[in-house]
């Protein structure tokens, strides 16, 4: 069990902690000042007895226990909803080093200003130590750290995400590296004064320090401002990790796919916001004797294994995902997955007790309350949940959950798939002619904004390998770290296949051509096709495209204008885009690898000689 200390900061005797970890514990408690000290263990009763303590206070509200057994919501501040972009920043010893996509301030000056704020911001509350693992405890892909905050909302919350575990004290004592994880709402207490529901602070910072594995946050008890070890950790730190240590950090999902004849492959495919990834990662196969398992639905560790083989592992052990949009329409297993234990963030309550949100179903329930406790007036012109509500709920929940999803060893990779949100020039689906045209695809890809995220609707945006708003290094070192790793692979002779696929385009209607959902799986069995050697491909300077009949179309309404639209890229649209990754790429300057601009001017020159499809491959 949880054992809390005041005023000392020891752990408990029947913990054996690390002297690097009391030493991290006891600088920090002198600097937050907090009431009191809890050593958490990860346990059931310790989740159930916090759990109790946020209801008491009003920062969680029991759901009706028959609609949603064990089931809660949260109502955040309103200022406090969804990761702070602009107060993120990569803090490495020099900008060159963060790169033109991160924000960047001198780690000396940013501690300065940091430590300003931090300094007795938990008095009154308690600083909860939470021991972590990202992985398997016992995986050799696994990295751990320890995280302090003072809300113990994000304590349960890393219950649900990752593997807490006092356990884990006496493992890392043998481990030189470990992540310090730094959070606080910055909301002290002053005696007798009373707390709210949601503490927080106006003022945000989301730092992270390369150089010595660190992560101070300050200012925000929501998502990945303060569930360090999911994007911060598991992304911004494990990519510089990686590049260390010869591995990789992705914003990827996991999936394993089944043949109708019994042959597994496993699939990573890393896609922008509002592209399909969640969907991807729960898929329900529209095709007869197929199977798609789920391994993991956001983020992929990659690493050589024994054989020189890619392997990998989901980091993390939870979903946190976003509740608009979701329905039994568009992802049936992620609503079972919510069937109870769930924590819902800022979505709508009906009056029954249970959850709503825009998207869960055509018309809105009457009596609905509002993401912020108020009674919801549909003619208001808002929506009833906030467009980044969320809900957290364990893996283990998911009815698609693979088996052996964590396995220690991870799983060999088969393919690598990019995907964006394109109404034209990009195809259905392509394959890369080899690793390094893989990396450009990645590099290059792009996505149409949506009216749910900032800035003008159909504005292509990039977005390489997903990665834009979580690489924490210069990106162009980033993509050279890709080719690096291929290098390696390709001595092995191991290098998965690389595919791009855009399930998004238009016809002259502005109405989506490909159906989607559970029809992916179409595009899933023409990779498989490949990666067997069971079909051709037409040579396209952009990659190899479907020849016509190889893509399993049959019982779809696609006329032969459809399939044009899908899979015949427009010589003139492409060659405006490479002009605009080309634009996107000189950003990075002289660091940018030649090899990504030698893969786009080898497109432009077969586009300007030979202008369309070649001979089959």
């Amino acid at each position: 069990m949880s054992i809390t200390q005041s005023p000392s900061t020891a752990a408990p005797t029947a913990f054996h902690t690390p002297a690097d970890v009391q030493e991290f514990v006891d600088l920090w408690a002198d600097i937050f000042q907090p009431d009191t000290i809890e050593w958490c263990d990860g346990s059931i009763a310790e989740k159930d007895r916090l759990i109790s303590l946020m209801v008491s206070q009003g920062t969680l509200e029991p759901l009706n226990a028959e609609l949603r057994p064990y089931s809660f919501i949260a109502r955040s501040a309103p200022s406090d909803v969804a990761r702070v972009e602009s107060r993120t920043f990569i803090c490495s010893t020099t900008e060159s080093e963060a790169g033109p996509t991160n924000n960047w301030v001198e780690p000396g000056q940013m501690k300065t200003d940091m430590l300003d704020v931090m300094t007795g911001s938990m008095r009154g509350r308690t600083m909860y130590v939470v021991p972590f693992s990202m992985g398997p405890i016992d995986s050799p892909l696994s990295r751990f750290g320890v995280q302090l905050t003072d809300s113990p909302y994000v304590v349960v919350s890393l219950h649900t995400m990752v593997r807490v575990s006092s356990d884990l004290l006496d493992i890392m004592d043998s481990h030189h590296t470990w992540v310090r994880c730094v959070h606080t709402v910055g909301a002290p207490l002053e005696e007798g004064q009373a707390d709210v529901a949601w503490p927080a602070n106006d003022t945000k910072y989301i730092s992270h320090f390369p150089d010595t594995k660190e992560i101070w946050s300050f200012g925000s008890a929501y998502g990945g401002n303060a569930l360090l070890p999911k994007k911060a950790f598991a992304l911004r730190i494990a990519s510089v990790m990686a590049k260390e240590e010869g591995w990789l950090a992705e914003h990827m999902l996991l999936v394993r796919v089944t043949s109708p004849e019994g042959k597994v492959y496993h699939l990573a495919a890393a896609f922008p916001s509002a592209c399909g990834k969640t969907n991807f990662a729960m898929m329900q196969p529209s095709l007869p004797g197929w199977k798609v398992e789920t391994l993991g639905d956001d983020i992929t560790w990659l690493a050589a294994g024994p054989r020189g083989e890619l392997r990998a592992i989901n980091p993390e052990a939870g979903f946190f995902g976003v509740a608009p949009g979701t329905s039994r329409k568009t992802n049936p297993i992620a609503m079972d997955t919510l069937w109870g234990n769930t924590i819902f963030t800022n979505v709508a309550t009906t009056s029954e007790g249970d959850v709503w949100w825009e998207g869960m179903s055509k018309t809105a329930p009457s009596d609905l309350t509002d993401w912020q406790g108020n009674a919801y007036d549909p003619s208001s012109g808002t929506t009833a949940a906030h467009p980044n509500a969320r809900f957290t709920v364990g893996i283990h929940q998911c009815p698609t959950l693979g088996e052996g999803w964590d396995d220690p060893e991870g799983v060999a990779i088969d393919a690598i798939i990019f995907g964006g949100r394109r109404s034209d020039t990009v195809p259905l689906v392509m394959e890369a002619r080899d690793w390094n045209h893989g990396v450009f695809l990645g590099s290059t890809i792009a996505s149409e904004q949506t009216a749910a995220a900032e800035g003008p609707v159909g504005k292509v945006r990039r977005d390489p390998f997903a990665m834009v708003p979580f690489c924490g290094y210069n990106m162009a070192d980033y993509f050279q770290h890709w080719f690096d790793v291929g290098s390696d692979l390709r001595e092995n002779g191991h290098t998965p296949r690389i595919f791009q696929v855009n399930w998004f385009s238009k016809n002259s209607d502005g109405q989506f051509i490909w159906p989607g959902f559970g029809d992916n799986i179409r595009v899933v069995k023409w990779m498989v096709d490949r990666i067997e050697g069971n079909t051709g491909a037409t040579h396209h300077p952009m990659g190899l495209l479907p020849q016509r009949g190889s893509l399993d179309i049959e019982g779809l309404d696609l006329t032969d204008s459809d399939l044009s639209a899908l899979l015949d890229p427009n010589t003139e649209r492409v060659l405006d885009d490479l002009d605009d990754a080309e634009e996107f790429l000189s950003k990075f300057g002289q660091k940018l690898p030649p090899a990504l601009l030698t893969e786009l001017q080898r497109i432009r020159n077969e586009l300007g000689g030979a202008g369309g499809n070649q001979a089959a491959a």
